[in-house]
């Protein structure tokens, strides 16, 4: 019991940050691209259908001192004006944090609301934090969130799932049918069938 308790802490300490950073990161250069246009002399009939695109694009921010920040690549991009929202199709979203570290996000589509408080992920969503070494010199293994949808809201720093999730760090994988994550209450909940498989760490 004391093993599990262990694991699931070092799971719950660093996933949902890894998770909230790169789902901020994606929405606000989704929210960036969107162009700003005048207002029309009339106001024609609404229709769902996209005013721009943009197709087989690569975006990159960097930092003040010229080093790479994040990358959001994408097949096509489309804004539609009447729900104020873009969607973008077999995304791609490379991080890196202040120590180089990357972080990728990568799904079929996803999908952003206007003031880009919202984000979802669709479609074999994945988001994957390579193994690294802390500044300590300790191993940080490598982490990973697998599902079919997963939604973010920006604004109060929580990302939800009402599909079937997988956490994996290391060896160790949690599987879950439900998954709500308060990253200021720093709680995560796995509801539904949950399973988890722990693997004996080496260097315990």
């Amino acid at each position: 019991m004391n093993r599990l308790r262990w694991a699931w802490e070092r799971l719950t300490l660093y996933l949902p940050v890894l998770l909230m950073g790169v789902l901020a990161m994606a929405t606000y250069w989704l929210v960036r691209s969107t162009p700003i246009t005048g207002s029309p002399a009339a106001v024609p009939a609404v229709h769902h259908q996209p005013d721009y695109f943009m197709r087989q694009f690569a975006v990159k921010t960097f930092g003040e001192h010229g080093q790479l920040k994040s990358e959001v690549k994408g097949g096509e991009a489309r804004h539609f004006p009447d729900t104020d929202t873009l969607e973008i199709d077999r995304v791609v979203i490379l991080s890196y944090d202040k120590d180089g570290h990357l972080t990728t996000a990568t799904a079929h589509k996803a999908l952003t609301n206007g003031d880009g408080s919202e984000v979802t992920l669709m479609g074999d969503a994945l988001v994957q934090r390579a193994a690294t070494i802390s500044t300590a010199g300790k191993e940080q293994p490598a982490l990973t969130f697998k599902g079919e949808q997963l939604h973010a809201f920006i604004n109060t720093e929580q990302v939800h799932s009402n599909l079937p999730v997988t956490l994996t760090r290391g060896q160790d994988q949690f599987t879950a049918d439900r998954m709500d994550f308060d990253n200021r209450k720093q709680v995560i909940a796995l509801n539904g069938h949950v399973k988890g498989v722990l693997f004996p760490d080496s260097r315990r």
